[in-house]
C-alpha cells in the first residue's frame, strides 16, 4: 500500500499568519516527499479561509519547485466551475513545469455553499453531470484539436496548449455514489473515497462498489483505488484530546456549512463551542478515535492493515484539520518513522 498526503492551507482564525501558514504546509509536503509519500493532494476550495485552495495548480507547481521526487496531485478540481479548455491547459502547464510529475483529480463538488457562489443556480446534486461531461473531454484536447458541441459547453475547433508531458496522464475521480463508481471504472480511472467519520464498514461498503461497477463493466480495468482519512498519530494523552478537540471543533464548522446554517465573516466560519457538541454523535469522540486514522503508531498500523485487506491501493493521509501546527508536524514524524515501515 502506497501513502499520499493531502493538506490545505488552513487559517482556522485571524490570529494565524498567513505567512506560517504556507511556510508549514510546504515543509509537511517536503516531509512527505523525503519519507517517500507517492503523491501530495492539492484541492479546490473557495471563499472560506480554513481551506484556502483557489486554484490547486498553483499549489502544486509550487510544490513542485521544492521538492524532488513526490508526484503533484489535484484533488480534486470541481468540474462545473471549470471550462474544459481552461481545465486541461492549466493541468498540463503544471505537468510540464513538474516535469510531468501531475495526477489530475475531477470531481462533482462537495457542499452547496460553494456551488451558490461560483455556479449560482447548480444543485450540487447535479454536479456530476459536468463531470461525466468534462473527463473524457480534457483527454481529447491533451491530444489535439477538438469540436464540441455538448449539453454544458460548446466551442469550435480548439486544443490544450500545452500539452502534458506525460503520454499517460493519471486521471482520478472522487466517488463515493455508485452512479460516480460506474462512471470512473467505464473511464478507466483511478478511484479515491472518504468515508469521512463513518466507520470501516463505510469503507467496505465503497470496495463493494468498485467490485460491481468492474463486474458489470466491459473495460479492462487497471484503475487504483486510494481511501482518505483524517490523520494523527499521537503518543501521549494531551496530543489525542488536541487531536480529537481539533477535529470536532472543524467537523461541526463543516457540518453547519453543509447545512447552510451559521455565518461566514471575512472568510471565517462560526465556531462552534466544544460544550456545545455534548451529546452529538457525529461529532461523539469516542466514535471519531475508533474510526478515523488516529491513534498510537500500533493502532494506526491496525487500522491501515484493514485497508490494506480490503485492497486500498494507497492511503491519502488528511493532515489538515485545524490542528496546532508543531502537532502536525510531530504526527506526521511518527507516521513516517513507527507506521510506515510496517508497509515496506
Amino acid at each position: 500500500m502506497k501513502f499520499h498526503l493531502s493538506i490545505n492551507l488552513e487559517r482556522m482564525d485571524a490570529s494565524t499568519s498567513i505567512e506560517e501558514v504556507r511556510n508549514h504546509t510546504l515543509e509537511m509536503v517536503q516531509m512527505a516527499d523525503e519519507a517517500g509519500f507517492e503523491l501530495v493532494w492539492a484541492a479546490e476550495h473557495h471563499a472560506l479561509e480554513m481551506t484556502i485552495a483557489p486554484n490547486p495548480f498553483q499549489l502544486m507547481t509550487w510544490w513542485a519547485m521544492h521538492t524532488k521526487n513526490i508526484r503533484l496531485g489535484a484533488g480534486v478540481v470541481n468540474a462545473a466551475y471549470w471550462h474544459p479548455i481552461n481545465l486541461a491547459g492549466e493541468a498540463a502547464m503544471t505537468d510540464l513545469l513538474s516535469n510531468g510529475r501531475m495526477d489530475l483529480g475531477i470531481g462533482s463538488g462537495a457542499y452547496q455553499r460553494e456551488f451558490d457562489r461560483m455556479r449560482p443556480g447548480l444543485d450540487q446534486k447535479d454536479g456530476y453531470k459536468y463531470l461525466q461531461e468534462m473527463l473524457p473531454l480534457v483527454k481529447k484536447l491533451w491530444q489535439g484539436d477538438v469540436t464540441h458541441d455538448g449539453e454544458f459547453w460548446q466551442f469550435p475547433a480548439s486544443t490544450s496548449c500545452p500539452k502534458p508531458l506525460q503520454d499517460d496522464v493519471p486521471m482520478w475521480v472522487a466517488a463515493r455514489s455508485p452512479i460516480t463508481f460506474d462512471y470512473a471504472v467505464e473511464q478507466n480511472c483511478n478511484i479515491m473515497s472518504w468515508p469521512l467519520t463513518m466507520p470501516f464498514s463505510e469503507a467496505e461498503a465503497y470496495r463493494e462498489r468498485l467490485d460491481s461497477a468492474i463486474a458489470k463493466s466491459d473495460t479492462n480495468y487497471t484503475g487504483k483505488w486510494a481511501l482518505m482519512r483524517h490523520s494523527c498519530v499521537y503518543k501521549d494523552d494531551n496530543d489525542k484530546q488536541a487531536a480529537l478537540d481539533a477535529v470536532r471543533s472543524v467537523l461541526a464548522m463543516f457540518g453547519n456549512l453543509m447545512m447552510k446554517t451559521g455565518e461566514v465573516t471575512n472568510g471565517f466560519p462560526s465556531k462552534v463551542p466544544l460544550e456545545s457538541l455534548e451529546g452529538n454523535v457525529r461529532v461523539d469522540p469516542e466514535m471519531l478515535a475508533q474510526n478515523l486514522a488516529f491513534g498510537t503508531p500500533d493502532e494506526v498500523i491496525g487500522k491501515l492493515k484493514q485497508y490494506e485487506s480490503i485492497g486500498v491501493d494507497a492511503f491519502i493521509y488528511y493532515a489538515s484539520m485545524g490542528l496546532d501546527m508543531a502537532q502536525q508536524k510531530r504526527s506526521l514524524k511518527y507516521f513516517i518513522e513507527d507506521v510506515m515501515p510496517a508497509f515496506r
